[in-house]
C-alpha cells in the first residue's frame, strides 16, 4: 500500500512528495473561478479510477446533477457511472439545507459516511459550512470536531474555501490552522485571459516544494507543471502579481 493518498492531478504528487497523508484534511482555498472544485471532482475521480477508493462530495452550493455536468465538461464521462453504482455519492445542497439546521446537516453527513465504507471526502464549500456557526468559538469547536470525525472515519478529506481576495492579500483565517494542510490555487489578469498557479503552503508531517507552479485546466482536468524552470509570478511590465 502507498505511504501516501494520491490527489490524481499531474504535478502535484511531485509537489507533495507523493501526494496527501492519509486521513489528513486538506484546504484548498482560492477566488472563484480557480479551478477549486474541479480539483475536488478529480480527486474523487482519482480515487475510484486509479486506486478503487469510494468517495463523498458534499456539496452546500450545486445540486448533484451540476457536479456531475462540471465532471463531465472536462474529460471525466465515467463520474456518473460512478455515481450511479455508489462509488462516489453526493450530498448536494438540497440535501443539506433543507432543514437550515446544523445539526440536522452535520447529521446527514455522519450518516452517510458512518453507514457505508469511503475512502476520500470533498466538502465545498466550507466557506458556506461556517455560515452555520453563531462566532468563532463555535466555529473553532465544530471544525475541529467535524475533522476528527473525518478522521477517525478513515477518511482523507479536501475542504474547499472561497476566498474574496486574491493571494496574497487574503486574510489568514481560522481554517488555515485548523487543518493538516492548505493548498493554495491562484489566477491573475492577462492580455488573452487568466494565468492559474498552485501553492502548497503546509502539509504536515510531509516534506514539501512550497514554490508556486504554473496550473492548467484543460480536457482530462488540472495539471500543475513541477518542472518549470525559470519562472517567475511577474507580469511582462515587471509588476509582480
Amino acid at each position: 500500500m502507498s505511504q501516501f493518498v494520491s490527489t490524481g492531478v499531474d504535478g502535484l504528487d511531485t509537489i507533495l512528495g507523493g501526494g496527501i497523508t492519509p486521513q489528513s484534511t486538506v484546504l484548498v482555498s482560492g477566488t472563484p473561478g480557480t479551478g477549486k472544485s474541479l480539483l475536488g471532482i478529480q480527486y474523487l475521480y482519482a480515487g475510484v479510477s486509479e486506486s478503487d477508493e469510494r468517495g463523498v462530495y458534499v456539496s452546500f452550493e450545486e445540486d448533484a446533477e451540476d457536479v456531475r455536468e462540471a465532471a463531465e465538461s472536462i474529460g471525466f464521462e465515467a463520474f456518473g457511472e460512478f455515481v450511479d453504482d455508489g462509488r462516489i455519492v453526493i450530498l448536494d445542497k438540497r440535501d443539506l439545507l433543507k432543514d437550515d439546521d446544523l445539526s440536522a446537516t452535520i447529521d446527514r453527513i455522519l450518516e452517510t459516511i458512518s453507514d457505508q465504507d469511503f475512502d476520500r471526502l470533498v466538502l465545498d464549500s466550507l466557506s458556506m459550512f461556517k455560515l452555520f456557526f453563531a462566532d468563532e468559538r463555535e466555529e473553532r469547536t465544530y471544525l475541529l470536531k467535524f475533522s476528527d470525525i473525518l478522521k477517525e472515519s478513515g477518511l482523507t478529506s479536501l475542504l474547499i474555501h472561497e476566498q474574496a481576495t486574491t493571494f496574497p492579500d487574503a486574510e489568514i483565517g481560522l481554517e488555515n490552522f485548523l487543518t493538516d494542510g492548505n493548498v493554495h490555487l491562484i489566477q491573475t489578469p492577462t492580455g488573452s485571459g487568466v494565468s492559474r498557479y498552485l501553492w502548497v503552503a503546509k502539509m504536515r508531517k510531509q516534506d514539501i516544494d512550497t514554490d508556486i507552479y504554473p496550473l492548467e485546466i484543460d480536457e482530462g482536468g488540472l495539471v500543475v507543471h513541477d518542472q518549470a524552470g525559470g519562472f517567475t509570478m511577474v507580469d511582462h511590465s515587471g509588476t509582480p502579481f
